[in-house]
């Protein structure tokens, strides 16, 4: 398989990436299953995939969780080395492209003291549930890249009982 396809069937074509990199073969090895298990569990456990519901929660919190993917994903990357060198090729893109345009506008926000306005508030809930959609996405990816089951939809948002 071409990342080209496995980007399609995740719904990320639209990533910018280069057309040798599209057209390259899609490799995993162990260490890039294993990376992709470690990051999988940790978005699957973070508002960064997960609802946040009006009446709760926190948006700086949510901001700090956001970012937090970064750091995660380095030491990801650096404990497995070269040979998780497939995951680090769509790690890096996600990180670059999709998180980084959101945290970069509500890091500079939030220091201005957006976060203390409900209005602007109400506008990051608005924004993280736009970066949920492709953070979810690349969550799925990470569960075949790893070669697990898709947990992305475990729980149901209402009680189907």
């Amino acid at each position: 398989m071409k990342w080209k396809d496995l980007l399609e069937e995740w719904g990320m074509t639209n990533l910018k990436i280069s057309v040798g990199f599209a057209q390259a073969q899609f490799a995993p090895k162990d260490g890039d299953r294993e990376a992709a298990w470690q990051l999988y569990i940790e978005l699957l456990t973070r508002i960064a995939t997960q609802p946040l519901p009006e009446e709760s929660g926190d948006e700086k919190a949510a901001l700090d969780s956001v970012y937090s993917i970064f750091g995660l994903t380095r030491e990801i990357i650096r404990a497995g080395g070269t040979d998780c060198v497939e995951f680090t090729k769509i790690a890096i893109v996600v990180l670059n492209q999709i998180i980084r345009p959101f945290t970069a506008h509500w890091h500079r926000q939030s220091l201005a003291g957006a976060l203390n306005d409900p209005q602007q508030c109400a506008r990051f809930r608005a924004d993280l549930k736009e970066l949920q959609k492709p953070l979810l996405n690349y969550t799925r990816m990470l569960g075949h890249m790893a070669g697990v089951e898709d947990l992305t939809e475990l729980e149901a948002l209402e009680s189907s009982c």
